[in-house]
């Protein structure tokens, strides 16, 4: 497509597209919207924190601290949604498996009350692998970072 010099509109998934795109159900689909999707090379997932989350009944009581692994769900579960909503029906019968985390560095806490914004960039496409550089955004703030390598695959993981 040939550059116009106007913005291109980006597009955006609420809860339910997401769900089609993602098998994650309660409690463990994080993520509740994607926004400024732009094909498969970048978007941004988010997710409103709040107490109600499972993992704060045990992560910390008295000092409720989202874990960083689960940061580092939401980045794949960005880019795996990403991924799938750009290939549209093609998707249908297949999973994006996460394959990698690398560089992974966590830099402040999450807790509740935070809205979570999680830019992931492309890096590296080979289908059936994409690889993306993500990070965890709070006020403006990077919380955590990481690369995220993911494959697709069918459902039975072939």
């Amino acid at each position: 497509m040939p550059d116009t010099g106007e913005p291109r509109a980006l597009g955006s998934a609420d809860i339910g597209r997401i769900m089609q795109l993602l098998p994650h159900r309660y409690p463990f689909l994080l993520i509740d919207r994607l926004v400024d999707l732009d094909g498969e090379q970048s978007g941004v997932g988010i997710k409103n924190v709040t107490m109600n989350e499972p993992f704060f009944q045990g992560h910390f009581p008295g000092r409720p601290v989202m874990p960083g692994v689960l940061l580092i769900e939401c980045m794949a579960q960005t880019a795996g949604a990403l991924v799938l909503n750009h290939l549209g029906d093609e998707h249908a019968g297949k999973l994006v498996f996460f394959m990698s985390i690398d560089k992974a560095r966590f830099r402040k806490p999450v807790v509740p009350g935070d809205t979570v914004r999680f830019p992931v960039k492309l890096i590296q496409r080979r289908p059936p692998v994409w690889r993306y550089a993500a990070e965890a955004i709070v006020d403006g703030k990077k919380v955590a970072e990481a690369e995220i390598g993911a494959m697709l695959m069918n459902e039975r993981g072939q």
